[in-house]
């Protein structure tokens, strides 16, 4: 789906087939029947025209029977064909557009959301391959008007094949003689009608692609300036708090303002070429309905080789055919707004398919080349000749680490400076840090769990947020429950099947704290035999970040634990024991591994480091301390 012909066939080659090919063949059929109808149409309403030219002629004996008739019928065929051909068509056509949206929503939501982690490598283009903006749009909006806009054109061009069939079928059906071109013999006047409607759509057509262009590539600054306009809001929704704890609402105005006027002026020009075209369109209409339908019959009717109904009849013809061959003059702004959703589409199938080998994909702009294994668990996580840097191909590794092995059941503190790499170790070694080269080997077979310092939840179950990554139908309700209760979360137990409380989805009504609670929670249903915890602890008070830690150690006593915390030292239990048995310190640019040094408890420190007396004045004033007593 790379292309425009690739995306606009897609469907009907995939697996739903069936489906596309049997709703298209209705709507060719229903097509075809109503261009039939503008035959039916155009002899009905010649005859009407007919029976009010001759309403007062001596030998038409029931003038008023003849009127009402042809007008009844007129109708009856209009009815016919708007209410029953037209409508039935748009239902058909209309669930078309949908079956085959939602087949490309579902395409594009899967090839984001695959175990490749496309949906984030997509977001992180270099500037050798810009990320696609908006990519929420591209999915929601772009994806739906296009498949709609391609619906409309191919029934219009279908229309136009089977107009040019039926209606000009008739016109030569009825074709006569022309003076002055009686070489072509009775061919003559069909030969008018096709000639003058040769030269008048393709030249306005022309025009109408040229005004058509301009309209596009509006459209598509439209689209990216209201899409850049609509995230920032989002964005704001999502940061609202820190808003308005920094009183940062002017600033916010500022960006708001510049954005719409993006918008703004883009819409104005916009406005202008679309009300240029609106009166291009509207004057070829009245030339092509009133001037050249009526040309063509014109010279037969005056050489009396035509009568009036023939004439009428004949110049409706002529009217229906070009107004059918005018349907890309009429729909170029639709065509336009097709052309602009169809290229952002491509765009994000294209960034989509660039990042399906992610090595590959930061190779273009810059050193990348990862290796990831796998060995027997007892051996834990083992990480060799890793170095870590950033886009480019000479670019300087700020991070190296030449040897660093994690034993099962080993935890390991790491600690440095801010921004020293230490999350971008951790996003090394779960492959998502593009740029650099070693070699990660993981314990086989055993469940990892990153949980990063800020934690979003998405909109489902208390339940379901409790399972992930699984499903809520992985585990019981028992099961879950135990796992909060395990985490200091059992007041929200009953409310295990609810998406929302109080009209609130849990990630407004829960708090920073109760989120990374929740985090435990999951590393205690589901009891991941590596865990990476990136400041996972950071919006608890001590106590919580000992208990966070308390209930790890007690429910998954196997698992490998890489932590980073702002502390300068790890917590220790309520007991005094460690935690940790090791830690990587990250200095200068280089890792380092070692053993953690037990600290003392805070009472033997403080004596260790008073000041001592000479032994002499410790004598001296023992006798005292004891006469004293």
């Amino acid at each position: 789906m790379r292309s425009f012909w690739g995306l606009m066939r897609a469907y009907w080659f995939s697996d739903r087939w069936v489906e596309a090919w049997t709703l298209t063949l209705v709507i060719g059929l229903l097509t075809g029947l109503s261009s039939k109808a503008d035959v039916w149409f155009t002899v009905a309403a010649a005859e009407l025209y007919t029976s009010i030219a001759f309403f007062h002629d001596a030998a038409n004996t029931t003038p008023l029977k003849t009127l009402l008739t042809n007008a009844g019928l007129l109708v009856l065929l209009v009815v016919l064909k708007d209410m029953g051909i037209t409508s039935t068509c748009k239902f058909v056509s209309a669930t078309l557009h949908r079956k085959w949206r939602g087949w490309l929503d579902s395409r594009f939501n899967a090839a984001l959301l695959d175990p490749n982690h496309s949906h984030y490598h997509a977001q992180h283009g270099s500037s050798g391959t810009a990320a696609p903006d908006n990519i929420d749009q591209r999915v929601q909006e772009s994806i739906k008007d296009m498949t709609g806009g391609a619906i409309g054109l191919a029934m219009g061009v279908f229309s136009v094949f089977t107009s040019l069939y039926f209606v000009g079928g008739a016109l030569l059906a009825n074709s006569v003689e022309v003076k002055g071109l009686e070489f072509l013999g009775s061919y003559g006047s069909v030969v008018l009608a096709l000639l003058a409607v040769a030269l008048y759509v393709p030249f306005n057509t022309w025009i109408a692609v040229k005004i058509g262009g301009m309209l596009e590539w509006l459209n598509i600054r439209m689209q990216k300036a209201e899409g850049s306009y609509r995230g920032e809001l989002i964005t704001l929704l999502r940061r609202s708090f820190h808003v308005a704890a920094s009183q940062g609402e002017v600033v916010q105005k500022t960006i708001h303002s510049q954005l719409y006027l993006d918008i703004d002026r883009t819409w104005s020009k916009f406005n202008i070429v679309n009300t240029i075209y609106s009166g291009f369109e509207s004057v070829y209409n009245f030339v092509g309905a009133k001037i050249v339908a009526f040309g063509p019959g014109l010279v037969p009717f005056i050489h009396n080789g035509l009568d009036l109904k023939g004439y009428i009849t004949g110049s409706e013809q002529v009217n229906a055919l070009i107004s059918k061959c005018s349907w890309f003059i009429h729909v170029m702004p639709s065509l336009a707004t097709l052309r602009a959703n169809s290229l952002r589409v491509i765009e994000l199938a294209q960034a989509i398919e660039n990042v399906q080998h992610p090595q590959e994909f930061y190779q273009q702009t810059g050193r990348s080349d990862f290796r990831y294994d796998r060995q027997n668990p007892v051996f834990g996580l083992t990480i060799q000749k890793l170095e870590l840097a950033h886009q480019g191909e000479d670019a300087t590794p700020f991070l190296s680490a030449a040897n660093l092995r994690f034993r099962r059941g080993e935890w390991t503190f790491l600690k440095g400076e801010s921004g020293c790499g230490k999350t971008s170790l951790i996003k090394a070694i779960n492959g998502l840090w593009p740029y650099g080269r070693g070699t990660i080997v993981f314990p086989e077979g055993v469940r990892s769990f990153y949980a990063a310092q800020e934690v979003k939840l998405q909109q489902v179950s208390l339940k379901q947020l409790v399972c992930l990554p699984g499903s809520e139908h992985d585990y019981a309700d028992l099961q879950v429950a135990s796992a909060l209760h395990k985490a200091g979360l059992g007041d929200f137990i009953e409310h295990l099947a609810d998406e929302s409380r109080e009209g609130k989805i849990w990630d407004q009504v829960l708090s920073g704290g109760q989120k990374q609670k929740l985090v435990v929670a999951r590393i205690v249903l589901q009891q991941p035999g590596l865990l990476f915890l990136d400041e996972a602890t950071g919006a608890l008070d001590p106590d919580g970040r000992i208990a966070f830690h308390q209930a790890i150690k007690d429910n998954c006593p196997d698992a490998t634990v890489i932590s980073i915390m702002h502390e300068a030292t790890p917590p220790r239990s309520l007991a005094g024991t460690e935690f940790y048995h090791s830690v990587v310190a990250i200095a200068d640019g280089v890792a380092t591994k070692k053993p953690l040094v037990p600290s003392l408890p805070v009472e033997l420190t403080t004596i260790l480091t008073q000041p001592t007396r000479p032994a002499e004045d410790k004598w001296l004033r023992f006798p005292r301390r004891l006469k004293q007593r």
